[in-house]
């Protein structure tokens, strides 16, 4: 029996799973129906196994690999971030809260996006006109089903405007959510195993072909444990159709740094991939 994990890509002609060289098409199965199976990773792979392999060289447009989810995130689940949000903070008063959070049981979590506004691979993304100090934080994001399992991974662009965040916390929404704020792709990896502590996760931004900031951290760099972060949001949530879960950043460009239109930013995590965005 195969373990090799399998990446599940959502295409304009419905959703599409690849086990090493196999592409198949899921026929009559819906992207909620998939990752709300008791064993997501067992159907899919029975499914590229037997079914009739696509020809890898038709293109297919990719959409963002979402259902019906709702997308929420975590914060300050890295040492850096701590560091940065504190700076942020400073000059309102409330750098402590961000030391507190890093080392509270309770982590932070928000509410990040709803499903219709979640940007996907090669789609636009963009920065709040009544920011000035917005940038791109790359993410490895849990994808969990009904249950509360955690199924599958995927690639996250949690964007934010640092400014109105550091003016003051309660500002959080703001500077979170809004049109354009939340990307992922550009498919789930579906696996019975999490990622290794040493899967890197990279940024490279580039403006007029040049490149203007590239960074990279590792998912053992995280400080606190998936279930853990899980078992906190559902404590009083409950989802039907399950939800993502942004883990966190640990990537911070530096204070000089702001997105700028054109700007074409790529997150990457293998064996997922790169979710490249072009900000507007």
């Amino acid at each position: 029996m195969s373990t090799r994990p399998v990446l599940l890509f959502l295409t304009s002609q419905g959703p599409v799973a690849r086990q090493g060289d196999r592409v198949v098409r899921l026929d009559h199965l819906s992207w909620d129906a998939v990752l709300n199976d008791r064993a997501p990773y067992e159907l899919v792979r029975t499914r590229v196994e037997s079914g009739t392999a696509l020809d890898p060289t038709v293109p297919l447009t990719l959409l963002a690999p979402i259902g019906t989810q709702e997308v929420w995130a975590a914060g300050v689940t890295y040492y850096r971030s701590r560091d940065a949000r504190m700076d942020e903070a400073r000059e309102a008063g409330g750098s402590s809260f961000y030391d507190r959070v890093y080392g509270a049981e309770r982590p932070e979590l928000f509410f990040k996006s709803t499903p219709a506004r979640v940007v996907g691979p090669g789609g636009t993304v963009r920065v709040r006109r009544d920011s000035h100090w917005s940038v791109p934080e790359p993410e490895l994001v849990l994808v969990v089903n009904a249950a509360g399992t955690v199924v599958g991974y995927t690639v996250g662009n949690d964007v934010s405007a640092r400014d109105i965040e550091g003016e003051n916390p309660l500002y959080l929404p703001q500077a979170k959510v809004y049109d354009g704020s939340c990307a992922i792709g550009p498919a789930v990896w579906l696996s019975q195993t999490p990622p290794d502590a040493s899967t890197v996760i990279a940024i490279e931004i580039t403006r007029a072909g040049e490149v203007v900031f590239a960074g990279d951290t590792s998912v053992g760099m995280i400080k606190r444990t998936f279930d853990d972060l899980v078992g906190y949001l559902r404590r009083e949530l409950s989802f039907d159709a399950g939800c993502y879960l942004f883990t966190g950043t640990g990537i911070i460009p530096p204070d000089e740094f702001t997105l700028a239109s054109g700007d074409e930013v790529r997150i990457t995590i293998e064996p997922i991939g790169t979710l490249t965005n072009v900000v507007a």
